[in-house]
């Protein structure tokens, strides 16, 4: 079977897996109890119909209606695929819905209509909107979908958007802005030429000229050839508007010494000897699917120096939509536009283009094989699955609406609001929010073990940017700084951050001296200690922090975690009082935060260090705000077994209510005991521990381990940790899976927890 044949079989068995299709409906508020009913439907839904009758406005807060866009299409010029009608068109509809909430959480019905007179499907779509806070048109063929849309947004009050058209022009509006960057180009000098004059060709060349392009520098080709004035087959006022005086009639009679060439049309116009004779470092924008009117292979065989997009994703800068649309209406919606405008649809262009021009996103280079793009001829525009595109594009809408007047709900706050899209790209956000605030009022320097390694870099590009920390990276200078370049990182060392070098550190004698100094006893001899110093960066780390060079450190992104624990013990003293080190690992999920442990240190503990790893877990919990409810976990529900496992257990809550008699601590119990208050209170009615639990200590490693990444992956939950808990100074080994956005909540931590140190010894 062939390639195409498989992902055929492949495409078709994706949308057949139960239940068929990509989307469904959800309620977004709990229906289990006759109050509930009542409250959601009958009899005190009226209470909210009556709110809207006093005031319309209150519609975008007491319904989905500010939220939900409605994706409408006749099925009449579906890409790729022509006139197949409206049901034939509901699977690429259902998709369009699927990238909506995927990337910018916009709730989408999608409606197949069957009606292709113009008039009477803008009847139909114009009664809908009472149901809908915008509405997105989809492959309706040209030249009835101008029609349609200028009807719509002359009649409707809200967003109305020809993704085909505008969704398209914005992204190769971007496009060109970066590629002419690249090619040291003036857009207000340039010669363009562009095949294909329908709803999308005629939009992206009214975009290109609202950006800067001359009117009299572009030609326009179709399919019986170069649209010229005096024309009469297949003209229209919308082409009209591009026709040249000129005795020209091919698109080979007008290519010459053209800067840009854009493609809307079909495979293969765009022959290689055109390109050869296309001006120094041609823009081709090949944007014909599945097959581009020239493959980027045959035009860079001819011209080396070419820049080229395509709309396929397995080409470099693929010109896709979705890097538009979920994110113009997110913008739109939060600020209950009555339509979408020039000002909003060139503020995105400028958002895409700027954010193309920074490091790209470690997200999207996950979602991509790993491969790390930099801005230059192959990326000229930013990846789909790059998350920070809600974060730029909405907030520059939302504020493009404002000033240009169309907006009924004014964001007062757009830092705030920003925040807000940032909860929905990073869940982490919220619950760090308090300690992000705090590490930004007083910076820390934390020191990096793994300095040379992608995932700190970027991290600490985002530590730079956000000015939580002064980073501390230890590598090979030559590497670091290559790695940085490579990755398009804005860090400067010196400037942003400081090196200390493993190969040369001035304090090397120093290093390796402390060092054997503090583990002659345990057979390390002056030699390997000046081998040891000399290789191990975590030790280094170490030592910078027992030297107070660095208020806190960061390793465990490469190597085993005991391995670095081992390097620690012997050179980080406990805290007093305190016997053991452990960790505390969290799952972020939609029910909540919980946290586990110990889940990587002690294998079998005592009920003593148990109790003295939970007394330290409900201490850190103050950095999130939150409030410690503590479930000591058995396989014995309070009592119900009498084996060494649940005696320990027993014998942790004893020491815990001795410790700590004002926080909320039970067992010993079941998991689900511990998180259903119901189930609690029938088996024990006496506990001291109110609604679910936040804390499950459990009895061994094992057990902490396995429920900790049980619910991580079965939860789709984001990690924070693991926080390592008992040395004297902010250390965290993390693990080889940490991602950036985990280094960078680990360093906030460290910020904050050195703080509180140094305010308890009044440093």
């Amino acid at each position: 079977m062939s390639t195409i044949e498989e992902l055929k079989k492949a495409a078709l068995d994706y949308h057949r897996k139960a239940p068929a299709g990509k989307i469904k409906v959800t309620p977004t508020k709990p229906v289990v109890t006759q109050r509930e009913l009542s409250l959601a439907y009958s009899h005190c839904v009226a209470a909210a119909c009556e709110e809207i009758v006093r005031d319309p406005s209150e519609v975008a807060s007491l319904t989905a209606r500010g939220n939900l866009v409605a994706v409408i299409t006749n099925g009449t010029a579906v890409l790729g695929l022509g006139n197949i009608g409206p049901l034939a068109a509901k699977p690429v509809m259902e998709g369009k819905g699927v990238l909506f909430q995927k990337f910018a959480g916009v709730d989408v019905f999608d409606l197949e209509i069957a009606e292709n007179d113009p008039d009477k499907l803008v009847a139909i779509i114009a009664s809908l909107e009472p149901s809908f806070g915008g509405i997105n048109l989809e492959d309706i063929k040209a030249p009835e979908c101008f029609e349609v849309e200028k009807k719509l947004r002359e009649r409707m009050k809200i967003p109305v958007f020809h993704d085909d058209q505008h969704g398209t022009a914005i992204i190769v509006g971007a496009a060109l802005v970066n590629a002419l960057h690249v090619a040291g180009k003036d857009i207000g000098k340039i010669k363009l030429v562009s095949t294909g004059a329908g709803a999308a060709g005629i939009a992206c060349l009214d975009m290109l000229v609202s950006l800067g392009v001359k009117m009299e520098n572009v030609w326009v080709a179709d399919r019986l050839g170069v649209v010229w004035k005096g024309r009469k087959e297949e003209m229209d006022p919308n082409k009209c508007r591009y026709a040249r005086d000129t005795d020209a009639r091919t698109l080979d009679e007008i290519i010459d010494g053209a800067d840009v060439f854009l493609g809307l049309s079909a495979p293969g116009v765009l022959e290689p000897a055109m390109v050869a004779r296309m001006g120094e470092r041609p823009i081709i924008l090949a944007l014909a699917n599945p097959t581009p009117e020239i493959l980027p292979e045959e035009a860079r065989a001819v011209r080396p120096d070419a820049i080229i997009a395509t709309g396929r994703s397995d080409y470099p800068n693929q010109v896709n939509n979705a890097l538009c649309f979920p994110y113009i209406f997110r913008g739109a919606l939060d600020v209950g536009a009555t339509t979408i405008n020039e000002a909003m649809k060139i503020a995105c262009v400028h958002a895409i283009a700027a954010l193309a021009r920074r490091e790209a996103s470690d997200v999207a280079a996950r979602a991509y094989g790993g491969r790390t793009m930099c801005f230059g001829p192959d990326y000229i525009i930013p990846q789909p699955f790059d998350p920070r595109l809600i974060v730029e594009l909405a907030p520059a809408v939302a504020r493009a609406a404002m000033e240009s007047g169309v907006a009924t709900r004014p964001i007062a706050d757009l830092r705030a609001y920003t925040e807000k899209l940032n909860e929905f790209v990073f869940r982490t956000t919220l619950l760090m929010k308090p300690v992000f605030a705090r590490a930004k009022a007083e910076p820390r320097r934390i020191a990096y073990a793994e300095g040379e390694e992608e995932t700190v870099l970027r991290a600490v590009q985002h530590v730079v940017d956000e000015g939580i920390a002064r980073p501390i990276l230890i590598g090979r200078p030559s590497v670091i700084e290559s790695r940085i370049e490579r990755l398009s990182l804005r860090i400067r060392p010196g400037v942003d951050f400081d090196l200390c070098n493993i190969e040369s550190d001035p304090r090397f004698k120093d290093y390796w001296t402390l060092y054997h100094e503090l583990m002659q006893r345990n057979g390390v001899t002056p030699e390997s200690a000046k081998q040891i110093v000399r290789s191990r960066a975590t030790v280094i780390g170490a030592l910078m922090l027992r030297r107070n060079e660095a208020d806190g450190l960061i390793c465990g992104i490469v190597g085993r975690f005991h391995k670095k624990l081992g390097y620690l013990r012997g050179i980080i003293p406990l805290d007093p009082g305190v016997a053991s080190m452990s960790a505390m690992s969290a799952v972020f999920n939609e029910r909540g935060v919980f946290f586990f442990l110990d889940t990587h240190v002690a294998i079998d503990p005592d009920a003593e260090r148990i109790a003295e790893a939970t007394a330290q877990a409900t201490l850190r919990l103050k950095y999130f705000g939150i409030v410690p409810k503590v479930a000591i976990l058995s396989h014995s529900n309070f009592g119900s077994h009498e084996d060494a496992s649940a005696l320990k257990m027993r014998r942790v809550v004893e020491l815990l209510r001795e410790r700590l008699p004002r926080v909320e601590i039970e067992g010993e119990m079941h998991a689900d005991t511990a998180l259903n208050a119901e189930v609690r209170e029938r088996l024990f009615p006496h506990s001291r521990l109110s609604g679910g639990a936040n804390v499950f200590v459990c009895p061994n490693l094992d057990a902490a381990n396995i429920a900790f990444n049980m619910t991580r992956v079965m939860t789709d939950g984001v990690v924070i940790g693991p926080i390592l808990m008992g040395p004297s100074k902010p250390v965290h080994v993390l693990t080889p899976a940490a991602t950036v956005r985990r280094v960078f909540n680990m360093t906030a931590l460290a910020v904050v927890e050195a703080q509180i140190r140094a305010q308890a010894t009044g440093r």
